[in-house]
C-alpha cells in the first residue's frame, strides 16, 4: 500500500512538472484573474476581451509572453484608433466595412504585429459595430491591457517551464537515429537486394533532414524559455551549447547522406561482386560502429546540463573517436592497397574515406570547444556593438 501511494505521488509530481500541465494551469489562472479584474475596472457587463488576451499572451516561455503582450496590445490599440476614425467620418455601411477591414490589415502589417494582424481588423469591427464607439473602444483597450498585464504577472509568479529537457531529448533521439544509420551503412548484403538496401539507406539518410527540422523547432522553444528567465543564470551558455551541438549533428547528417549516396553508387557499379574485400569490410564496420557510439556520446555531452554526466560522456566520446581513428588508418591502408590492385571505382572508395574523416573531425572535442568559443565571442561582439549607439548618445548629450 505504501509503495502504491509513493508511486502515485511520484507520478503526480512528474505530471505536475510536465510543460503541458503547467501551461494549462498558468493559462487558466491568468484568464480567470484577468476576468475578475476587468469586471471591477471595465464598464462592460461581460469583459471577455481580458481573459481572451490573457490566454493569447500567456505563452510557454517568459520571453514569448513579453513579446506577445506588446504585439497584442499594439494590435488592439491600432484597431480601436482606426474604428474611431471611421465612425467619425462614414459610420457603418457595407462599403465602409470593407474599407475598414482592408485598412486594418494593411496598417497591421505596417506596425509589425505579426500573427496579430487579424486582431487589428477584429478590434476595429467590434468597436465600429456598437453605438457608443468611444466608450466601447477604450473599454476594449483597457481589457486588453488588463489581460496582458495579468498574463505577465502570472508568468512571473508561476514560472514557465524550461524546455531544455525536451530539446535535449530531441537531440538525443536524433543522435540515436544517426547511430543506427551508421550501423546499417556498415552492412554489405550479397545478391540482388544490395542495390535496393543501399537505396533504402539513402532514403533513411534523407529523412534526417526532417528530423533535424523538428529538433530545431524544439531547440528554438528551449532557447526562448532560457531568455529573461530568472531561474537560469547561464542561459546564453546553455543556448550556445545546444545550438552549436545541433549544428555539428546537422553537418554530420549531411555527410552521412553523401556517404549513403557513395555506397549506393558503388553498389550499382558492382552489382555482382563484393563492395570490399573481407579485411576492408571488417575495418569499415569497426569504423562505423565506433563512430556510431561517438555520435551518441556527443549528444550526451552537449545535453550534459540535462543528464549531468558531462565528464563521463566526454571521456567516452574521446575514447570512441580514438578507436575509430585507429580503424580509419587501417581502412586507409587497405583501400590504398586495393586501389593499386583494382583501380576501378577508386574515386568512390576514396570519397567514402573522406566522408569518414569529416564526421570524425566534426565530432572532436577540440572542434566543439573551438566552435563554442567562436559563438561566445560573436555574441560578445554583438552585445558590445549594440551598446555603442547608446554610449554615443550619452556622450553627445554631455
Amino acid at each position: 500500500m505504501t509503495e502504491t501511494i509513493s508511486s502515485l505521488a511520484t507520478r503526480f509530481v512528474r505530471r505536475r512538472r510536465e510543460p503541458v500541465a503547467v501551461q494549462a494551469l498558468r493559462s487558466t489562472a491568468a484568464a480567470v484573474i484577468s476576468y475578475v479584474v476587468a469586471l471591477r475596472l471595465s464598464s462592460e457587463p461581460n469583459p471577455l476581451t481580458a481573459p481572451l488576451t490573457a490566454l493569447l499572451v500567456v505563452q510557454v516561455t517568459l520571453y514569448s509572453t513579453l513579446t506577445t503582450s506588446i504585439r497584442r496590445v499594439n494590435s488592439v490599440v491600432v484597431g480601436v484608433l482606426i474604428a474611431i476614425g471611421f465612425s467619425a467620418l462614414v459610420g457603418l455601411t457595407w462599403w465602409s466595412l470593407g474599407l475598414l477591414i482592408l485598412a486594418s490589415l494593411v496598417v497591421g502589417h505596417l506596425v509589425r504585429v505579426d500573427e496579430f494582424v487579424p486582431e487589428v481588423a477584429i478590434s476595429a469591427m467590434l468597436v465600429l459595430g456598437v453605438t457608443q464607439v468611444t466608450d466601447t473602444a477604450w473599454d476594449r483597450v483597457l481589457e486588453t491591457i488588463i489581460g496582458a498585464v495579468v498574463g505577465l504577472l502570472v508568468n512571473l509568479l508561476l514560472a514557465p517551464p524550461l524546455w531544455v529537457g525536451p530539446a535535449g531529448a530531441a537531440i538525443t533521439d536524433l543522435a540515436q537515429r544517426m547511430s543506427r544509420l551508421l550501423d546499417h551503412l556498415g552492412e554489405d548484403p550479397a545478391g540482388p537486394a544490395r542495390v535496393e538496401q543501399a537505396a533504402a539507406r539513402l532514403h533513411e539518410a534523407r529523412r534526417l533532414d526532417n528530423d533535424i527540422a523538428q529538433v530545431d523547432a524544439a531547440l528554438r522553444q528551449a532557447e526562448d524559455s532560457l531568455r529573461l528567465n530568472p531561474r537560469v543564470k547561464e542561459g546564453l551558455l546553455f543556448r550556445l551549447v545546444l545550438r552549436t551541438g545541433l549544428d555539428t549533428l546537422e553537418i554530420c547528417a549531411v555527410v552521412l547522406r553523401v556517404a549513403s549516396r557513395t555506397l549506393t553508387d558503388l553498389a550499382k557499379a558492382r552489382p555482382d561482386g563484393p563492395l570490399f574485400d573481407p579485411a576492408t569490410a571488417a575495418a569499415l564496420r569497426q569504423v562505423r560502429r565506433h563512430t556510431a557510439i561517438a555520435v551518441e556520446s556527443f549528444a550526451q555531452l552537449i545535453t550534459a546540463q540535462v543528464s549531468a554526466n558531462a565528464e563521463e560522456a566526454e571521456a567516452r566520446l574521446t575514447g570512441e573517436l580514438a578507436i575509430a581513428r585507429t580503424y580509419r588508418d587501417r581502412l586507409a591502408e587497405l583501400l590504398l592497397a586495393s586501389a593499386r590492385e583494382d583501380p576501378e571505382h577508386w574515386q568512390l572508395r576514396g570519397a567514402l574515406l573522406t566522408e569518414i574523416d569529416r564526421v570524425l573531425d566534426e565530432l572532436g572535442v577540440d572542434k566543439r570547444s573551438q566552435r563554442l568559443l567562436e559563438e561566445l565571442d560573436r555574441h560578445a561582439r554583438t552585445r558590445r556593438g549594440s551598446w555603442k549607439p547608446l554610449k554615443r548618445s550619452r556622450q553627445d548629450s554631455v
